[in-house]
């Protein structure tokens, strides 16, 4: 059974993209396209078999997150947006995922692979089945979130952190980064993100994290702590 699909995005570029991306998946099928939310209000109401929406939040007249809060029955939706700060938001309402324009179709299909079992996963175990796709010495690895310790800077790589290893693979800090919940991994440094739940103890400048040290930048000690401070409190 297919999942029936709306693109809703205000960019002809990111249209074009998202029609290719979702014509490469077989069990995603392109039901239309909207400019628009307005537009979108309309084609939802004449065709209540949607399943699945590839939302812009920056839209004018009205914003991508504005309009889904406003649905009833709302179709699953995966948000798309050229705006890192919007993520927390996606995930309070409690969308499939949250896409980084510009996006890779690897980051694409890990998303969509999520909705495959027509299920949206529960608050108690989104960050179980989170995962993401990294790509080391021409292999996709899949990893999930839970399992990553933090990540490192390296040059003009990322390492990967997990219990017993580290994956290398060839990115920007900030593009893996993106791919975190924002709720779980923190930077600590221009070098440095963790998995917050993984945090053993800290020491002046300095993060236990199993066998590891992660360091404490300036930069970001006084947010770091002050977020510290107000979970155990």
């Amino acid at each position: 059974m297919k999942i029936s699909c709306l693109i809703i995005d205000d960019e002809p570029s990111s249209q074009i993209v998202l029609k290719h991306f979702i014509s490469d998946v077989n069990f995603l099928e392109l039901t239309g396209v909207c400019d628009n939310a307005i537009d979108a209000i309309e084609v939802l109401k004449e065709n209540s078999s949607i399943d699945l929406l590839f939302l812009d939040i920056d839209m004018p007249k009205i914003s991508g997150l504005t309009f889904y809060k406003s649905l009833k029955n709302a179709p699953r939706v995966i948000f798309t947006t050229a705006y890192p700060q919007y993520a927390v938001d996606g995930f309070e309402v409690n969308a499939v995922d949250y896409l980084l324009k510009p996006f890779s179709f690897e980051r694409f299909l890990t998303a969509v692979n999520k909705i495959t079992d027509h299920k949206l996963p529960t608050s108690s175990n989104i960050e179980d089945r989170h995962f993401i796709i990294v790509k080391s010495n021409k292999i996709l690895y899949k990893i999930y979130s839970n399992d990553i310790l933090f990540i490192e800077a390296y040059g003009d790589y990322v390492k990967v952190f997990l219990k017993d290893q580290f994956i290398l693979t060839n990115a920007t800090f900030t593009s893996i980064l993106e791919l975190l919940p924002p709720h779980i991994f923190f930077r600590t440094h221009k070098s440095f993100a963790i998995n917050f739940h993984k945090m053993n103890s800290i020491k002046g400048n300095q993060i236990s994290i199993q066998t590891h040290t992660v360091p404490i930048g300036q930069k970001f000690k006084n947010e770091f702590l002050n977020y510290v401070n107000n979970t155990f409190t």
